[in-house]
């Protein structure tokens, strides 16, 4: 590449440095980035020159694999209800231990190391993330709706950003793990997903990214749509257009967007430098949900 391509690669970023400067960007970092070294080490690049250049990244991440592996190693056997792993006392005690103790530690080194600051935070700092027990039925055909007891899953009832909020003005960079508590003190595991858009709905972010482990959304011929508002979205979850797993983070999206997020991405975690990518080229990547 010569030296005025280099130059024209930063003057086509400059319009995007401008508007995002001094915005929030909430990001679910989960899925294969999370597992590949080189792709860890291109995550905590990514997030620090945001910091760097005046964005304020905030970090939600998940842990299944993890949380799997340990239980596997305690002799603890999961059941899943409609994905879901169902999360008894001693299976709740595991997920806290993996999600804040474990795995989020190491993506606030993972950063640090770079020359970052970032400071790792469960939902129960500062009160953080207020959840409540998630209430599951399951329709059936000729018959009442079946409810599912998924013990310690729960989902977010409100988020208090003053923890969040601080830190940015001390410019540290926020690493949360999904673990929320309820007005009785009871902790619950709650998807990842969830908690980063009902984080960037509180927080005012501009953008809200999830890193998947495919290329965004996709129509029945399997080519990417790489732009959706929000009546477009509903129709493609009516129609069939988005199944299994892509459904959930669809809803997440929705919602972000529905509660006043600019845009929301889904993005293909396993591509190199796939935040910057999207947010400061003209073309973008994977598929952004915005509200009209």
């Amino acid at each position: 590449m010569t030296e005025a391509a280099k130059a024209a690669i930063l003057i086509e970023a400059l319009p995007y440095i401008r508007e995002f400067y001094g915005q929030t960007v909430v990001i679910k970092y989960g899925g294969h980035a999370m597992k590949d070294e080189s792709l860890r080490q291109s995550f905590a690049l990514n997030v620090l020159l945001l910091r760097y250049i005046g964005i304020h990244p905030v970090i939600v991440h998940g842990g299944g694999p993890q949380i799997g592996s340990m239980l596997k190693q305690l002799g603890i056997v999961s059941e899943f209800r409609q994905g879901l792993r169902v999360t008894d006392d001693a299976t709740m005690d595991v997920v806290e231990m993996v999600l804040v103790g474990k795995v989020n530690k190491e993506i606030v080194n993972l950063i640090n190391v770079q020359g970052g600051g970032a400071v790792g935070l469960s939902g129960k700092d500062g009160q953080l993330i207020r959840a409540q027990k998630l209430e599951m039925a399951v329709e059936r055909e000729d018959a009442p709706p079946e409810i599912i007891d998924l013990g310690k899953v729960g989902e977010v009832v409100s988020v208090d950003t003053k923890v969040i909020d601080s830190l940015q003005q001390a410019g540290f960079i926020p690493i949360i793990a999904p673990v929320g508590v309820d007005e009785e003190g009871n902790t619950y595991n709650i998807n990842a997903d969830s908690v980063a858009s009902a984080v960037a709905v509180a927080v005012g972010a501009k953008k809200l990214i999830l890193l998947t482990d495919v290329p965004g959304v996709l129509n029945n011929e399997g080519e990417l749509i790489s732009s959706l508002n929000l009546e477009q979205t509903i129709q493609a979850l009516d129609q069939g257009v988005v199944t299994g797993g892509m459904i959930p983070k669809i809803k997440c999206c929705l919602e972000a967007v529905d509660g006043g997020v600019e845009k929301a991405h889904i993005l293909d975690g396993r591509v190199e430098n796939v935040i910057l990518l999207e947010m400061f080229t003209q073309g973008g990547v994977g598929s952004e949900i915005i509200k009209k």
